[in-house]
């Protein structure tokens, strides 16, 4: 069986369990450990993929092609397992596997219950995707106290009960609070939130204090007396200006060893090497270079939305020791405007997206790019941009768009593959009424780069990986007027039926690529991306040539 660490969180929520268990799980990594990890989530939806992201933020994508919470994106960064649909659970989906399993009489008529066979089906989840790994972390979404997540509570109450402490570890993730009027960190909070865990059956072994300042030893030694946890095991987890530096912050009190004793794992746990993110941390605090990057979205306002998007740019620039700026710019603002807003950044990045919202504030932010030579990234729905704009603007097709926006285009340049793969060439009919769930090409999916360009370049090979998400494709009725425009398709699927790249040639433009995929959920800060680190790049050279964005407007 492998011993798992049960991450819960109290008082409050966003108080970062995600980050803080994915910096314990780069720890443990570090010293040589195989490491996984895991996310229940307590609500109803089987998946986030239908969530609205201004609730819920990113949905970040596997390479099997599970929509998932954005807390995996942070476990993919922070550790090397390749994640799946396993690794992501939601109590929809618990439910809807019961169900599914009561519908074909597996329970033998039983009347079937949130004990045993809802938490059954917890642990069951739990053990899937955590087989075979030296430590997995196991986070529980929401707060204690929250009626949706009592099952998942429960299940791991019972894991512990039957597996004992060298096998299961529970740490709690809760809140200090400073109240500035009385200059003072308050610790009844945490006392509650700890006696609320109590009260169905789970002890924390560790304590993770949040607070905006370093929790005073005084204050440490309160906490442990009030809720019967070891004093080296409450630990200060302070505000922080960079990401990256928690692991070293976590180590440095020893949390990393409390779980290799527990574990009794010392025999397989070396010593820690943390120099990848020393490294991280000093090209943040000390770079060489900076320049500002326009992200033009839908979602401006509400930045989870494009969490890995951020994320990846950001590793572009520690790649070369450059700090990146995001100027964050609503589309639909830029619509009718003068687009001056663009005139102070240094890079221009439209990120994936859906509905018709915006979408011609994205398509004037590619032309804007195009015409004054502005490195240009389009991420999904920015290539899509990237392709109307070039239609319209030319090769003349004044009325081209999406059928996503406009079913009545004359020039459907981007459709549903359905919509241009007929035998007859009619467009086919949509059933508005299909589930949106289940309708994307989703995942991990090959492609094939066209040599000399730059997308091949960048790569340094022919066949490159990437994750998808989206339900609209490069009308291929059009590939031959766009080429014969200008337009270079760098990259095809591997059977060369869909667009995956496009970009301008150099002799055109110095940096304008953009692709289906979405590459920033392969980035990590130890290796960044190309496509990022080369737009980065881009965006150093065109500061570096000294033509502020103004003078080229003007």
């Amino acid at each position: 069986m492998t011993p798992l660490i049960f991450v819960t969180g109290g008082v409050v929520s966003s108080l970062g369990k995600g980050i803080a268990a994915a910096s314990l799980a780069a720890i443990l990594e570090a010293r040589g450990l195989k490491v996984t990890m895991m996310k229940l989530d307590p609500y109803i939806n089987v998946d986030p993929g239908t969530m609205s992201p201004f609730q819920h933020g990113e949905v970040y994508v596997t390479d099997d092609g599970a929509e998932t919470d954005l807390d995996l994106g942070h476990y993919e960064r922070f550790v090397r397992t390749r994640l799946s649909r396993k690794n992501s659970v939601t109590t929809g989906r618990i439910y809807e596997n019961v169900i599914r399993k009561e519908r074909r009489g597996d329970y033998l008529g039983a009347t079937v219950q949130v004990i045993p066979h809802i938490t059954d089906e917890i642990r069951r989840c739990i053990d899937e995707a955590t087989e075979g790994f030296d430590v997995a972390l196991v986070e529980i979404g929401g707060t204690v106290g929250d009626i949706e997540s009592l099952p998942f509570l429960e299940a791991i109450r019972q894991v512990r009960t039957e597996r004992g402490p060298e096998k299961a570890l529970f740490m709690h993730l809760t809140l200090v609070p400073y109240i500035s009027a009385a200059g003072e960190l308050k610790t009844k909070p945490t006392q509650h939130s700890v006696k609320e865990l109590r009260s169905i059956g789970i002890q924390p072994d560790v304590l993770l204090c949040r607070s905006e300042q370093a929790v005073p030893d005084s204050e440490r030694r309160k906490i442990a007396q009030f809720t019967n946890v070891s004093e080296r095991a409450v630990i200060s987890v302070p505000d922080v200006d960079v990401l990256y530096s928690i692991p070293m912050g976590l180590h440095a009190q020893g949390l990393d060893d409390i779980v290799v004793n527990q574990f009794k794992l010392a025999d397989k746990a070396g010593p820690v090497d943390l120099s990848m993110w020393e490294d991280a941390v000093d090209a943040t605090l000390n770079p060489l270079d900076a320049v500002t990057i326009a992200v033009v979205g839908k979602y401006v306002d509400h930045q989870d939305a494009y969490k890995s998007v951020g994320e990846a740019l950001k590793h572009g620039g520690l790649r070369q020791r450059t700090k990146v700026t995001l100027k964050w710019l609503e589309a639909q603002e830029l619509e009718g405007s003068d687009m001056a807003a663009l005139a102070d950044v240094d890079g221009i990045l439209v990120p994936g997206g859906f509905g018709d919202r915006g979408f011609e504030g994205k398509v004037l932010t590619s032309q804007y790019a195009r015409e004054h030579k502005v490195p240009y990234f389009g991420i999904c729905y920015g290539m899509q941009a990237a392709v109307v704009d070039y239609a319209r603007h030319v090769l003349g097709l004044e009325g081209a768009n999406s059928t996503e926006n406009d079913r009545q285009s004359p020039d459907p340049v981007i459709g549903l593959i359905t919509e241009w793969r007929t035998a007859s060439g009619d467009v086919e009919k949509r059933d508005d009424k299909s589930d949106l769930g289940g309708t994307m090409r989703l995942g991990l999916q090959e492609q094939r780069l066209k040599p000399g360009t730059l997308a091949r370049e960048l790569y340094g090979k022919d066949v490159v990986e990437e994750r998808h998400r989206h339900r609209y494709e490069f009308n291929n009725r059009y590939r031959t007027q766009l080429e014969d425009a200008g337009l270079v398709i760098a990259g095809k699927s591997m059977d060369d039926t869909l667009v995956e790249v496009v970009e301008l040639p150099r002799s055109a433009h110095p940096w304008f690529l953009a692709c289906q995929a979405h590459p920033e959920f392969l980035s990590t800060p130890r290796a960044g991306h190309p496509l990022f680190i080369g737009f980065i790049r881009a965006a150093r050279e065109r500061k570096a040539a000294g033509q502020p964005l103004a003078e080229a407007h003007a």
